[in-house]
C-alpha cells in the first residue's frame, strides 16, 4: 500500500513530546490532551499500517470521498459523513480509496478520560464507525482544534483545545443515540452559528449538508430574504454587538473574535449593518 505524506492545502499540527508529557501532569489536560490533529483534502495514496497500534486514540472524520479502516482483520468502508475511532494500543491499518480518495479531519487524543469517552461513543474494534447526523458540528470542532494548535501550543491553548476535543467526543456519542437532525437549511444555519470567527465558503457548506451551492443559496434566500454570506455576516455582527455591550474588549479584539483580521474592515461592515461605528455604538449603549 502506498503511504504518502503531504497533500495540497493540508493542515497538520503535532504537539512536541515534552509538551504532551507536561500536559498530562496538569489539571484538565491530564484527562485529555490532543497530541496531533489535521485536515487532509483529497488525500490520494494516504494510508497507515500500525501492526502494534499506538499509544493515542485516533478519531477520523471523513467529509468527502471514501477510505477504509482495518481492525482485527476486518476491513470497514469509511464514507463521507462517517467517523472512525481507533482505540489506543489497537493494531490497525487505514487508507484512502484509490478511486475516490477521502478528505478527512482527524486528531489523536490521550489522557485518563479517553477510555470512558470512547466507551460513551459506543465504538469497538468490531464496530469502529459512527454515522454522523451532524457532520458540520464535528467539522467545526475539529477545525477549532486545528486552529487552536496552529496559533500556539501553550498550556492555556492546550486547555482550550482539550475542551473542543471533549465536545467532539460527546458529539459522536450523541450522534449514536439521537435521531438525525433537521433539513439542510437548519443544519447549515446551525453550522454558521457555531463558526462566527471566520468566513465559510458556500461550496464547502453546501457539501457538508449534502446539497449543491446553488440549491443552498436558494434555500437561504427563500427563508431569510438574503444569501448565505448575508446571513452569516448578520450573525457575526450580532455577536460583535453583544461583545461591545457586555465586555470591555478593544475593537480589534472583538473584530478578531468575529473573524475580521482587519479592524478597519470590521468597522466598515459594522457601520453598514448598524448605521454607526463600533465605538459610537458602545458609547450609545453606555449612556
Amino acid at each position: 500500500m502506498a503511504i504518502r505524506d503531504g497533500f495540497d492545502g493540508e493542515r497538520l499540527c503535532v504537539v512536541p513530546a515534552p509538551s504532551i508529557a507536561a500536559a498530562l501532569l496538569r489539571p484538565v489536560t491530564r484527562r485529555l490532551v490532543v497530541t496531533d490533529a489535521g485536515w487532509f483534502p483529497h488525500a490520494t495514496d494516504h494510508g497507515r499500517v500500525r501492526e502494534r497500534g499506538i499509544r493515542t486514540t485516533i478519531v477520523i472524520v471523513c467529509t468527502a470521498g471514501a477510505g477504509w479502516l482495518e481492525l482485527d482483520g476486518v476491513r470497514h468502508r469509511v464514507g463521507a459523513g462517517t467517523a472512525a475511532v481507533v482505540p489506543a494500543g489497537t493494531p490497525h491499518a487505514y487508507g484512502a480509496s484509490e478511486d475516490d480518495p477521502w478528505t478527512i479531519w482527524w486528531c489523536h487524543i490521550i489522557g485518563s478520560d479517553v477510555d470512558d469517552l470512547t466507551a460513551a461513543v459506543g465504538t469497538s474494534t468490531a464496530r469502529p464507525l459512527v454515522r454522523l447526523h451532524g457532520l458540520e458540528r464535528a467539522v467545526a470542532l475539529l477545525d477549532e482544534i486545528v486552529r487552536g494548535l496552529e496559533r500556539d501550543q501553550s498550556p492555556v491553548r492546550l486547555v482550550a483545545v482539550t475542551g473542543a476535543a471533549f465536545k467532539l467526543m460527546t458529539q459522536l456519542a450523541s450522534d449514536q443515540a439521537l435521531p438525525e437532525r433537521g433539513d439542510p437549511l437548519e443544519r447549515a444555519m446551525t453550522f454558521l452559528g457555531e463558526r462566527l470567527d471566520s468566513a465559510v465558503p458556500v461550496g464547502d457548506l453546501a457539501a457538508m449538508v449534502g446539497v449543491s451551492a446553488s440549491h443552498l443559496t436558494a434555500l437561504f434566500r427563500r427563508a431569510t430574504g438574503g444569501g448565505v454570506l448575508a446571513y452569516h455576516t448578520g450573525l457575526r455582527m450580532t455577536a460583535a454587538r453583544t461583545l461591545l455591550e457586555r465586555t470591555d474588549r478593544t475593537i480589534g479584539q472583538i473584530a478578531a473574535e468575529v473573524g475580521y483580521a482587519d479592524p478597519f474592515y470590521f468597522s466598515r461592515h459594522f457601520r453598514r449593518v448598524h448605521g454607526m461605528s463600533p465605538s459610537r455604538f458602545r458609547q450609545e449603549r453606555a449612556r
